[in-house]
């Protein structure tokens, strides 16, 4: 009886330690654990162990973090008081220091994709005692606090001349979140595990381990088999397989992802559109509205969105979903016509339509390389004869940055995902559609060559706006002009869904997502 009692008692004991270990399963691998990087899946992860002086909330509006209040001294002036009592998770202190640190080291580090779009108003900053930081902007920037809630806050004296090793759970992976960075193995997984000095309430989990599973098959039998506790990204076609087990369950919400398709406008000659015969055509068919509108009346967004997605995706026709910042009701998706798009097609020159590469990643977004396929297909029958290629999205993004003759884009169309890492519709507009200048943050993910001087005018005249009203009236005024000029050709807004043992439940997010912190036992 007495071994009994002490067996039973020894697991009693054992079980909560057990359940410290959460296996989580995500579609799209982290690239780097630097946390200069705003790539989505790096965010997701690096946000978890280096906080922002805001954080976001669900719908991505700003919330206390590091700083517990925020406000304009005048137009162009904000005063940041920092939270008393915050550590690293080394034990030393939160400072005014790490503060103006964290925001030079991003203006000087060289990632793809970094935070330094969010930083280019701001023209100066400086310590004000101990618990202040004042900030100077270039012009009114009555939206920063949505860009402050987007880059993390590093230790000046731990991230000095770090290294990616040094951040790869060395001396550099220090910061303020419930979770520190253990260890990344690229291609595999990443190791989280509980930050003993977090200033917020601490996490459930004692060690989290974010498998990367792009293989959407892989990644359902993993849950369903028990080898992972949650996984992001459900896919449309296996959702019914999670939903229908007794052991599991899901839970959604729409999200600040869009899918697009971005075009090589700006170019006099693209590489991958030809003839019928598959002869290089002379000039650019994108560079014509007519064509571009033609390519967006050819898709059947709805059949996209019901069909080949299984209605875990909705129709779009802008960049932002409903519910979301500046989202403008009346901009409905284009009806699907392709007897239209045939019509545009002629009017624009080519009566017997033209060939082009459609290149679409395959280890990114939910069934990317499905829709990608179905694109295709609605396009060659609207006159547009679409070769359609698929490719990792690290591939996809050396070529998009110039891997063709002389450095230019080895791209003439593709599809990828974006959404404003901090939640605004000036944001994206500014990102997808605004004059490419990277050296000043502008446009940093319109690489079509598509150039508005008046439309610039107008997205920064909506940043600067102080007044509300005003600046939601400037901002669809932009988001019309990108709708009718198609400088990208909205498709689906993407609904973020997660899969999960019965017993867990998470705090569904817009940005998709997978916080630990928020992933608990079920009450």
């Amino acid at each position: 009886m007495r071994l009994r009692l002490a067996a039973f008692l020894f697991l009693a004991l054992a079980a909560p330690a057990l359940a410290q270990t959460l296996r989580v399963g995500v579609r799209a691998p982290m690239l780097t654990p630097d946390p200069a990087s705003s790539f989505n899946p790096d965010r997701g992860i690096t946000l978890q162990a280096y906080q922002p002086l805001l954080l976001q909330d669900p719908n991505l509006q700003p919330t206390p973090g590091l700083a517990i209040s925020w406000k304009l001294r005048d137009p162009t002036t904000w005063e940041i008081k920092l939270r008393p009592g915050v550590q690293f998770s080394d034990g030393s202190n939160l400072t005014p220091a790490d503060v103006l640190f964290s925001m030079d080291r991003i203006r000087k580090t060289e990632i793809t994709q970094n935070y330094r779009s969010n930083l280019r108003e701001i023209t100066a900053a400086e310590a004000e005692g101990t618990d202040t930081v004042i900030i100077h902007t270039r012009n009114p920037a009555p939206t920063l606090p949505f860009d402050l809630a987007t880059f993390p806050i590093l230790s000046a004296h731990a991230a000095e001349g770090a290294t990616l090793e040094d951040f790869n759970g060395g001396r550099a992976a220090v910061g303020t979140g419930p979770f520190r960075l253990v260890k990344w193995n690229p291609g595999q997984n990443v190791i989280l595990e509980r930050n003993p000095s977090y200033w917020g309430k601490a996490p459930e989990w004692e060690r989290v381990e974010f498998r990367f599973v792009p293989n959407d098959s892989a990644r359902v039998a993993a849950l369903l088999a028990g080898d992972l506790d949650l996984i992001d990204a459900v896919p449309a076609e296996l959702l019914d397989r999670v939903q229908s087990n007794d052991k599991l369950h899901t839970q959604s919400t729409i999200g600040v992802l869009a899918m697009f398709l971005q075009m090589d406008i700006g170019r006099a000659v693209t590489p991958y559109a030809t003839t019928i015969d598959g002869q290089p055509l002379p000039k650019n068919p994108l560079a014509d509205v007519r064509v571009r509108r033609a390519i967006t009346t050819a898709i059947n967004r709805q059949g996209l969105a019901q069909r080949v997605m299984q209605g875990t995706e909705e129709p779009a026709g802008q960049l932002m979903a409903p519910g979301l910042d500046n989202h403008v009701p009346s901009l409905l998706p284009p009806p699907y016509d392709p007897a239209k798009a045939k019509a545009l097609l002629a009017e624009a020159g080519y009566p017997q339509g033209f060939g082009l590469t459609l290149t679409c990643t395959n280890d990114r977004y939910p069934g990317d390389d499905r829709l990608c396929q179905a694109i295709g297909q609605m396009l060659t029958a609207s006159g547009i004869h679409a070769k359609v290629e698929t490719t990792p999205i690290a591939i996809l993004f050396r070529r998009r940055a110039g891997g063709g003759p002389e450095g230019k884009m080895d791209l003439s169309m593709y599809m990828i995902g974006y959404g404003p890492p901090n939640g605004l519709a000036s944001a994206g507009l500014s990102s997808m559609a605004e004059t490419q200048d990277r050296s000043i943050g502008r446009g940093g993910n319109n690489y079509s060559g598509y150039s508005n001087p008046e439309l610039d005018k107008l997205i920064r005249a909506a940043e600067q706006e102080l007044d509300p009203a005003k600046r939601a009236a400037l901002t669809e005024q932009a988001t019309r002009i990108v709708v009718d000029q198609v400088v990208v050709v909205p498709l689906l807004f993407t609904k973020n869904i997660w899969g999960m043992r019965k017993d867990l439940t998470i705090t569904p997010r817009a940005d998709s997502f997978t916080y630990a912190e928020t992933i608990r036992s079920a009450p």
